[in-house]
């Protein structure tokens, strides 16, 4: 694949992405504050070396022509503030198992000879306007101790100002999941996304969309920190 073809087929990728997410969303802080996405652990895992591509796209690195392995999903959504307003401009990073349960941290030694070398297992992504963020991704796995799941992070003006996780609605792992456990049942609504077959696909492919509420106006102080915000919090395996 050149330059040129990856381009083009990212930026159509990123337009059906946003119509997915835009879809889905209500008209918003017309009567109440958003309930806002529960905050959930970092994990030990977040990479410690960036791969090669860092773009949206963790399905394909750069110009490589063989794809990871694994049920394509394509996962959109909004990054709202409480009153449900759009942030723009933030920055949204996800990370994870590739479809053989290992991380790109160079830390994690678990079934490490089995990586998907083919599959990017970061990528980052700037909303536009409206919020709206789009990743083509994989649909995440379980790994011993831990249920299937997306690292999220959203950061503005160069500070983190949420770190959650996606979960998959109604998987049977989730009932015994160490960091999910402890949140109330409406927190946990917060962070469930519902993987759908997309229907006009002819590989299998998902679509999740998953609107992220940050639970503060995400106001810039005047020493340049954001208005808050927590230290980042720290897990197990992640």
């Amino acid at each position: 694949m050149t330059n040129q073809q990856s381009h083009i087929n990212r930026r159509q990728l990123l337009r059906s992405g946003l119509v997915l997410g835009a879809a889905s969303v209500t008209a918003p802080g017309v009567f109440a504050d958003l309930l806002a996405t529960a905050t959930q652990t970092e994990g030990p895992f977040y990479p410690n070396k960036l791969p090669l591509d860092t773009d949206n796209d963790l399905l394909v690195i750069n110009d490589a022509i063989t794809p990871a392995v694994g049920e394509i999903t394509h996962l959109t959504g909004r990054v709202l503030d409480i009153k449900g307003q759009p942030l723009r401009n933030a920055f949204v990073e996800i990370w994870q198992v590739d479809n053989n349960a290992v991380y790109l941290h160079t830390g994690d030694k678990t079934n490490r000879a089995n990586q998907d070398t083919n599959f990017q297992g970061y990528g980052r992504f700037l909303t536009d306007s409206k919020g709206n963020y789009y990743f083509r991704t994989i649909k995440p796995v379980a790994y011993p101790g831990r249920t299937p799941h997306i690292h999220i992070a959203i950061s503005k003006s160069g500070k983190r100002i949420l770190t959650t996780q996606l979960y998959i609605k109604g998987h049977p792992g989730n009932a015994q999941d160490g960091p999910l456990r402890p949140l109330s049942a409406e927190a946990k609504k917060t962070v469930m996304g519902e993987f759908r077959p997309m229907p006009d696909s002819k590989i299998g492919e998902l679509a999740v969309n998953f609107d992220i509420v940050v639970g503060m106006t995400a106001a810039e102080a005047d020493d340049g920190t954001m208005k808050g915000v927590g230290k980042p919090q720290w897990g197990r395996r992640g």
